[in-house]
């Protein structure tokens, strides 16, 4: 019988080859030589500064990207019934609490798609503690080209979307991403 792990690892690739196949086909920037999104005004663009938007978190607070900030930003878009998410979710909090300092991590929930009782059970689950925002007309994520969970969009200082990363990640590989990020002044 093959291992969980191994079950795991084939349905990542498996999907990992899918959105790269997809992603050829239909362009998407971030697996583009010139990582330049060609999307609409008030959409994400790599290189470009991040579109705008205010959500509520579940914490009640209201959270907006706008501009420069004090500290960069790793947005995680991601659902409750996501296996990947759920693989992702330790590796997150782990990132989260090394780097608190010196990086900001929004969760952003794209309730559109989910159900805010699982989603409240996910973050208890796997000890969140960066803020969740919920979008739950999906207007961000739409925003933002969302096409796969867990979407990740890495933005600097001043505002400037630098990286969009779809689907997982090595944790190390992620982590070194966001390295490359709190470098750039």
């Amino acid at each position: 019988m093959k291992s969980k792990a191994y079950v795991y690892k084939s349905i990542l690739l498996g999907l990992a080859v899918m959105l790269l196949c997809n992603a050829v086909y239909l362009g998407y920037p971030a697996l583009t030589a010139d990582a330049k999104a060609a999307g609409s005004e008030g959409r994400v663009q790599i290189g470009k500064q991040a579109p705008f938007f205010e959500l509520k978190g579940l914490d009640g607070q209201t959270y907006r990207i706008d501009g420069k900030r004090d500290k960069p930003l790793l947005l995680n878009f991601w659902a409750s019934w996501c296996e990947p998410c759920r693989l992702e979710a330790p590796d997150l909090v782990k990132l989260a609490e090394k780097y608190k300092t010196e990086l900001d991590v929004y969760g952003v929930n794209v309730t559109a798609y989910d159900d805010e009782s699982k989603v409240k059970s996910f973050v208890d689950e796997f000890g969140i503690p960066f803020p969740v925002l919920m979008d739950r007309k999906e207007a961000v994520y739409s925003k933002y080209r969302g096409q796969a969970f867990p979407t990740q969009v890495l933005i600097d200082r001043n505002g400037i979307v630098r990286e969009m990363i779809i689907g997982l990640l090595p944790p190390e590989d992620l982590e070194a991403k966001v390295r490359s990020l709190l470098l750039d002044k």
